[in-house]
C-alpha cells in the first residue's frame, strides 16, 4: 500500500516537538549526488575565520533529488510560473565559542521572489520537529506560501544534524523496523526490560555513529546558524515563519539577537514556560482533543463506518481496537505487522490534520477487520519511513536536539509515578506519550536548559498565532510565548480550528492578518481571532 502523497507531506511540515515513546533513529542516508555521505565526525572542514564566513558567496544550483536522509523522492516541481527551486550549502562554526575553528556546512533551499523590483528580502522557514528537512518541506508547501514570494525570496534549510546538514546517525532501516514493532506501553516488568534495553541500544548506536556532533546540534546554536544566514543572503534583518518548533527557534533568535528581528510569525507555537513534563502532558491533552474532535464529527455521521452512537462510544471501540492489538497484532504491509504501539502512531498522525480524518476511520474500520496496512503507512509517514523502507533522519535528529537541549531525564520509577496523570489526561494517548518521557534517558550528552529563554525586549512585533484543537502544539502555548516575549513584542492571535498550525489552514482571516504584516508591515491588532 502506498503512503498517501498528501499525508506524507503534512507529517514533514507537522512534526512538533513530540517525544515518540521510542525514540528513534535513522541511518544519515545518501549525500549530494547520492554518494554515502560520512557520519558527522568526519565531515568538519578546516578552520576558518569569522569574516570568512560572514561574507561567504553561496553557489545556488537547481535542487537535486531529496537524500534519503531528507525523505528521498523526486526534484521538487518548478515554481508556479516556472522559475525552479535553488539549492546550496553554507559554512558554518561546528562550535561556536571557536568561530574561527572547523566548520560544517548547511544545506539551503529557495525560490526566488517575483518582483525583484519590490523584493523586501529573505524569509526564512523552519518547519518544526525539531528534525523536518527544510529543503525537502518548502519545496512541497511552496504553492501554500506563493503569495509571500511577491516580495520576498523563500528560504528554508536544513538545520545542522537534520537531512544534508551532517544528519545525525544512529541505527540502520532494519533494525528501525525492528523497534518500531516494539511495545511502546510496557504491562509488566519483562516488557519494561525489553523497553529499557531498546532505549540503552539506540542511545548507543547514536553514540557510535554521531557521538561527535550531538554537542552541537542543540537550538542556541541553529538559531546563530540563522544569524549568520541572514548575513550570508545579505539581509540586515531577519524575516523569518517558523511553524511548530520552528516557533521555539524563533524565540530564541529573538532573544539572542532582539535588534536583528524583522518581521516574524510564528505559527503551531510551543509553550516555552512549560517543563518536559508538562509538555509532554500537554501534548496527551492536546491529543485527547483532537480525538475527541474527530469521534464526535463520527458520530454524528451516518455514513461514519466505526461503532457507535456519540464519540465516547466511539473512542471506548478505538481503545478496544487498540487493546487488541497489544494481544494479537493485524496483519500489515510486505510482511511487517501492525502492533498497538504502530496503530496509536498512525491515529496520532492522521489527527495532525483533519484532512486526515478519513484516512483515519478507512484504517481503523479496516484494522478491525484484520488488514492493518492502511493504519501502519499512518505511522510510517511520521516515523519518516518511505514505501521502500528506507528512513529518513528526522527522528534521530528530533531525539538529538530535543536532548542537547532539555536537562530532563527520567529514570524509570519517576516515568511510572506519571504515568497516572498521563492516562487521566488522556486513556488513549497516555501511556504512549508517558513512556516517551524516558527517551534522553541515558543520552551522553548533557542538555542546556529547563526551559528556553525566548524574552526580547526591544524586538520588533512578532506574530504568535495559536489553534484552538492543535493537538500537538496546544493552544495555550501561544499565549505563554507572546507574554514571554514580551509587551509590544508577541502580538497574539487566535484561530479556532483543528489540525496543527493556521496559515496553511487556509483561513482568510489568518492569512490577511499574517500576508499584511509580513507584506506590508501591517501590525494586526492583538487579541485578533480568526475562524
Amino acid at each position: 500500500m502506498r503512503t498517501p502523497p498528501a499525508l506524507r507531506a503534512a507529517a514533514l511540515a507537522a512534526t512538533a516537538t513530540v517525544l515518540l515513546p521510542l525514540a528513534a533513529c535513522s541511518d544519515g542516508g545518501d549525500a549530494e549526488g547520492g554518494a554515502t555521505k560520512p557520519s558527522p565526525a568526519s565531515t568538519a572542514s578546516p578552520a576558518s575565520t569569522a569574516d570568512e564566513l560572514s561574507s561567504q558567496k553561496l553557489d545556488w544550483k537547481p535542487c537535486p533529488a531529496p537524500s534519503e536522509a531528507q525523505g528521498g523522492g523526486d526534484s521538487p516541481s518548478p515554481l508556479p510560473g516556472g522559475s525552479v527551486w535553488e539549492c546550496t550549502f553554507m559554512d558554518v562554526p561546528l562550535d561556536y565559542a571557536k568561530p574561527d575553528g572547523e566548520t560544517i556546512e548547511l544545506a539551503l533551499v529557495r525560490g526566488r521572489a517575483r518582483n525583484q523590483a519590490k523584493r523586501i528580502g529573505s524569509l526564512v522557514f523552519n518547519f518544526g520537529g525539531p528534525g523536518a528537512s527544510g529543503i525537502a518541506t518548502l519545496p512541497s508547501f511552496g504553492t501554500d506560501y506563493d503569495k509571500l514570494r511577491s516580495r520576498y525570496d523563500l528560504v528554508s534549510f536544513d538545520p545542522r544534524g537534520v537531512g544534508r546538514s551532517d544528519g545525525v546517525e544512529c541505527s540502520d532501516d532494519a533494525r528501525l523496523d525492528e523497534l518500531y514493532a516494539k511495545d511502546a506501553t510496557p504491562d509488566d516488568e519483562a516488557e519494561e526490560k525489553t523497553y529499557i534495553d531498546s532505549q540503552k541500544s539506540y542511545v548507543a548506536d547514536c553514540q557510535e555513529n554521531s557521538g561527535s556532533a550531538l554537542p552541537y546540534v542543540g537550538t542556541t546554536n541553529a538559531a546563530r546558524d540563522m544569524d549568520l544566514m541572514r548575513e550570508v543572503l545579505g539581509d540586515d534583518k531577519l524575516y523569518y515563519f517558523g511553524i511548530s518548533y520552528g516557533t521555539e527557534l524563533g524565540g530564541v533568535y529573538a532573544h539572542l539577537f532582539p535588534k536583528k528581528v524583522g518581521r516574524a510569525v510564528l505559527d503551531a507555537v510551543v509553550d516555552p514556560t512549560e517543563s518536559a513534563l508538562q509538555s509532554s502532558l500537554g501534548q496527551a491533552e492536546g491529543f485527547q482533543r483532537a480525538l475527541d474532535s474527530f469521534t464526535a464529527d463520527c458520530a454524528e455521521r451516518d455514513d461514519c463506518t466505526l461503532p457507535g452512537s456519540t464519540g465516547k462510544e466511539v473512542e471506548k471501540w478505538i481503545a478496544g481496537l487498540l487493546a487488541q492489538l497489544d494481544k494479537e497484532p493485524a496483519e500489515g504491509l510486505g510482511g511487517r505487522k501492525l502492533t498497538q504501539t504502530q496503530a496509536t502512531t498512525g491515529i496520532a498522525s492522521s489527527l495532525y490534520s483533519q484532512e486526515t480524518w478519513p484516512l483515519l476511520e478507512q484504517g481503523l474500520d479496516e484494522a478491525e477487520g484484520g488488514n492493518g496496512g492502511l493504519l501502519l503507512a499512518l505511522a510510517d509517514s511520521l516515523n519518516g519511513r518511505s514505501e521502500d523502507g528506507r528512513y529518513d533522519n528526522s527522528n534521530a535528529a528530533n531525539a538529538a536536539i530535543n536532548c542537547a537541549d532539555s536537562k530532563a531525564r527520567f529514570t524509570l520509577a519517576r516515568t511510572k509515578a506519571a504515568l497516572p496523570d498521563f492516562r487521566k489526561a488522556s486513556p488513549v494517548f497516555g501511556d504512549y506519550l508517558g513512556w516517551g518521557l524516558m527517551s534522553c534517558n541515558g543520552w551522553p550528552v548533557a542538555g542546556a536548559w529547563a526551559t528556553p529563554d525566548v524574552s526580547a525586549p526591544g524586538a520588533a512585533p512578532i506574530l504568535v498565532i495559536g489553534n484552538t484543537g492543535d493537538p500537538a502544539t496546544p493552544y495555550e502555548g501561544a499565549k505563554a510565548m507572546a507574554e514571554e516575549l514580551g509587551k509590544g513584542v508577541g502580538i497574539e492571535i487566535t484561530y479556532k480550528g483543528e489540525g496543527h498550525g493556521a496559515y496553511n489552514s487556509g483561513d482568510a482571516c489568518v492569512q490577511k492578518a499574517v500576508d499584511g504584516y509580513l507584506l506590508n508591515g501591517k501590525v494586526p491588532a492583538a487579541g485578533t481571532v480568526c475562524g
